[in-house]
């Protein structure tokens, strides 16, 4: 394959898996991903780009004499999610890159 050919090649790829990555970036974007704690006392919810979506804490979780406790199923259940979502992003663009490498790529580079 000569150079200016394999340059183009390049770009292609380098064009087709920026496309994969957006759409894979989107498709976090709207997957709703739920940490809880306390046996489901409390509950958060992200989407996969880590943002917070939602907090739902039942009434039985409410002590106004304990509020560290609550405080404590809040960030447990946050922490769940996020790390969930992470996961989940890692995941998904490790899909993505899998796809878009070419078999043989190394090759092409003396690898």
């Amino acid at each position: 394959m000569n150079m200016k050919k394999m340059l183009k090649e390049a770009q292609r790829l380098q064009a087709k898996m920026q496309e994969d990555m957006d759409r894979a970036s989107e498709q976090l974007a709207a997957e709703h991903i739920e940490g809880s704690s306390g046996g489901g006392l409390v509950s958060v919810v992200v989407n996969g780009h880590k943002q917070l979506v939602s907090v739902k804490i039942k009434k039985e979780a409410v002590d106004p004499e304990d509020v560290e406790t609550l405080e404590d199923l809040v960030f447990a259940a946050a922490q769940s999610a996020l790390s969930a979502a992470e996961a989940r992003n890692n995941e998904v663009m490790e899909a993505v890159q899998s796809a878009s490498m070419p078999t043989g790529i190394g090759g092409m580079f003396g690898m």
